[in-house]
């Protein structure tokens, strides 16, 4: 009788390959939404485009931790009324974290206006959805 010996360490180095490549891609997307909105709505929309994006990968990156830490919070304390919208209101706290990353990262990225931070916010959650079904689940569901 043959004894077979998977080793664990491999799958474990895939798994955390996969979860810095899940960053990488969430974290780019992120800027390219940012950097498309700052393109299209030049007055309304700030973002400082010095240094070749870094300030949109800075932000990128503050939305991404925000996302991971707080959205979830966020989420479940708005739970009534976002049922009670049909989940209209989810897209509401994205413009609340993007305000978060906007005043955090001050003169280097401001917005004025409601309509065009709930723009960012909707292709934000577009962004989420499609990276989500179409990318991330898959990724995931073969490693099983």
């Amino acid at each position: 009788m043959k004894t077979i010996v998977i080793d664990d360490n491999k799958k474990k180095d895939f798994s955390k390959i996969k979860k810095a490549l899940n960053l990488v891609i969430y974290i780019f997307l992120y800027a390219l939404i940012l950097i498309f909105v700052s393109l299209l709505f030049k007055k309304t929309f700030i973002l400082d485009h010095s240094y070749f994006g870094l300030w949109a990968l800075l932000a990128s990156v503050i939305i991404y931790i925000l996302n991971k830490t707080i959205k979830p919070v966020l989420f479940f304390l708005t739970l009534p009324i976002t049922g009670i919208t049909l989940g209209l209101f989810y897209p509401f706290i994205n413009v609340f974290i993007i305000k978060i990353a906007a005043f955090l990262l001050g003169d280097h990225f401001v917005t004025h206006g409601f309509f065009i931070l709930f723009f960012a916010a909707i292709l934000i959650s577009i962004m989420n959805f499609l990276m989500e079904n179409i990318i991330i689940k898959p990724m995931f569901r073969k490693e099983d």
